[in-house]
């Protein structure tokens, strides 16, 4: 696939292209606010303590089941300066051959990836289908960003987000831990020469 879109260089995709972002799984997702300012509150002996805006940002995370059919929500943290969370889409009749096949933390079981997709559904990639993860994401940071604005308060996100696809339950158990445990290990990474 050609390197230019339009004339214009492309910021090659960083999701997987073997993997259809919409099938049932478990994501670990990071979203960073814009240059790694600290405007989602702070972080006072081991806990977070939320500012305005932080709250906002963890409320419309709590919002995403309502919003969007067959997704179910793992672990979640608001820190400083980015947030941790993990989707899980879980929908009946999912057409995922994919890793996951039962989506409950205690029986992710996992399975051989695809092939690479094909030129076709490559392309059909490029305007994210509703109710898949990229869509998940845009719609979470615009409503924030909207009712931040609304607010008046100082807000803002990085363009893109980390992701990764938990292959199965030690996976999963270990990037819950990481989640949970983050603020208090907030202050000791600050430590650090």
């Amino acid at each position: 696939m050609s390197d230019k879109y339009i004339n214009k260089y492309r910021i090659k995709s960083a999701r997987a292209e073997w993997w259809d972002y919409g099938w049932n799984g478990a994501y670990f997702i990071t979203i960073c606010a814009k240059d790694m300012k600290h405007i989602f509150g702070t972080i006072k002996n081991g806990s977070m303590k939320l500012s305005r805006l932080g709250v906002i940002t963890d409320v419309f995370w709590h919002e995403i089941p309502t919003r969007n059919t067959g997704v179910e929500l793992g672990e979640f943290v608001v820190m400083p300066n980015h947030v941790h969370g993990i989707l899980i889409i879980n929908r009946p009749k999912s057409h995922a051959p994919g890793f996951v096949k039962t989506l409950h933390a205690t029986s992710l079981q996992t399975e051989t990836p695809r092939s690479p997709k094909t030129k076709n559904e490559f392309m059909s990639t490029i305007c994210p289908k509703p109710n898949t993860i990229p869509t998940i994401i845009r719609s979470y940071k615009s409503a924030v960003t909207k009712h931040a604005n609304r607010m008046g308060l100082i807000n803002g996100w990085q363009a893109r987000y980390y992701d990764h696809i938990i292959r199965n339950a030690d996976a999963f158990n270990s990037i819950s831990n990481y989640i949970i445990n983050n603020p208090a290990k907030w202050e000791e990474g600050l430590k650090r020469p």
